[in-house]
């Protein structure tokens, strides 16, 4: 019987939401955010491939911050980048990207002290370079959604 591997880290979705929109997010009320690209940092140590996959999928029961986000009609992932080592680098991550990012105040970070775990940017190409730098300079190897399968 073959086992397989349990992937545990932390992750980046990028999410590219195509006009300014004004989206309620479970208890927090109604956000306006504006068009551009945002990143998410999570972390999952019981299924890092589980989670994200969830997050990819359209249909699931609302239960974090970034699925009301993610079931708006005008919004949608369009890339993800993920560190397996096994250790929650959650908020470090989120403070690295949050130096260059615009910070949506109390998102995804309920469960920490952070300000927040999502940032906004104006395209696809800030998004993905200072998600990788913050990657880098937490010496974590960025992998992409090609290398979950």
């Amino acid at each position: 019987m073959v086992r397989k591997t349990i992937l545990k880290g932390t992750y980046c979705l990028l999410i590219d939401l195509n006009r300014n929109e004004s989206i309620g997010i479970g208890k927090k009320g109604e956000i306006q955010f504006k068009k551009g690209v945002y990143v998410y940092v999570g972390s999952a140590l019981n299924s890092l491939e589980g989670r994200i996959r969830r997050h990819l999928r359209k249909n699931k029961k609302m239960h974090w911050h970034v699925d009301y986000l993610l079931d708006n009609s005008s919004s949608g992932i369009i890339d993800v980048f993920y560190n397996a080592d096994g250790v929650k680098h959650e908020c470090e991550l989120a403070k690295e990207i949050s130096i260059n990012g615009e910070e949506v105040n109390g998102f995804g970070c309920s469960d920490c002290k952070c300000q927040a775990h999502l940032f906004y940017f104006q395209n696809k190409s800030q998004a993905t370079l200072k998600s990788r730098e913050g990657f880098k300079k937490l010496n974590l190897e960025v992998k992409t959604l090609e290398e979950l399968d």
